[in-house]
């Protein structure tokens, strides 16, 4: 028995690892912040975003993150706009490209189940920077970065579409890649996973997590 559950244990069963593997969860703090000197030029953003800001910096950037190589910016909700407005019109910043918008569904972190991030490149001073902004599930608000960078047009949609964040704002933020009349938002961690039951010859088809193992 101790055997057969230290198998069960070393693939991953019952953990949401559905790899097979069982050895692709790590545990790392969502809220470890960068001390200065944060290196390369990101001191230097940093006091010109404050500078830019003024007086209501403190209240916009909630940390500042530094971890391989890449600056993020943890702003509240209220601010992301005028962050982002900031970030793209200062001549010191210059951030005029956004990427893409990547959501991320933390179950554990309570309030700040939502996240979402989005990459900024300053093509003038060839710097990145990540700006992230959160929201609970009681409340998946986040103001839409359209006006600003309007690229994030699909990428705030399918964010929405699969992780159910609601940017407010944004001018059609509808579905694009589930059916309209789809239920739920299927890439947070609270989905269920699904499959279809097959039965051959009496056989039955084991959950998502139980399928494969590595030796």
């Amino acid at each position: 028995m101790g055997t057969g559950g230290q198998e069960r244990s070393d693939r991953g069963i019952g953990t949401g690892d559905v790899s097979g593997y069982g050895r692709t969860v790590r545990r790392k703090s969502l809220w470890d912040s960068a001390t200065r000197p944060y290196g390369s030029y990101f001191d230097e953003v940093v006091d010109r975003l404050a500078l830019t800001l003024g007086g209501e910096f403190g209240f916009a950037v909630e940390r500042v993150a530094v971890h391989a190589g890449q600056l993020t910016l943890h702003v509240a909700r209220d601010f992301l706009v005028a962050v982002g407005r900031a970030l793209r019109d200062d001549p010191a910043l210059r951030f005029e490209l956004c990427s893409g918008v990547s959501g991320v569904h933390y179950p554990s972190d309570v309030g700040r189940e939502l996240h979402a991030v989005y990459p900024l490149m300053s093509i003038t001073h060839n710097r990145r920077v990540q700006v992230e902004v959160t929201c609970s599930d009681a409340d998946p608000h986040i103001p839409s970065l359209f006006s600003v960078y309007p690229t994030c047009d699909w990428h705030e949609r399918e964010t929405f579409d699969f992780f159910g964040i609601i940017f407010d704002g944004h001018p059609g933020l509808t579905r694009i890649e589930m059916p309209d009349d789809w239920v739920g938002h299927p890439q947070r961690k609270d989905y269920p996973l699904g499959g279809i039951p097959v039965e051959f010859q009496g056989a039955t088809v084991a959950p998502p997590d139980e399928r494969r193992a590595y030796r």
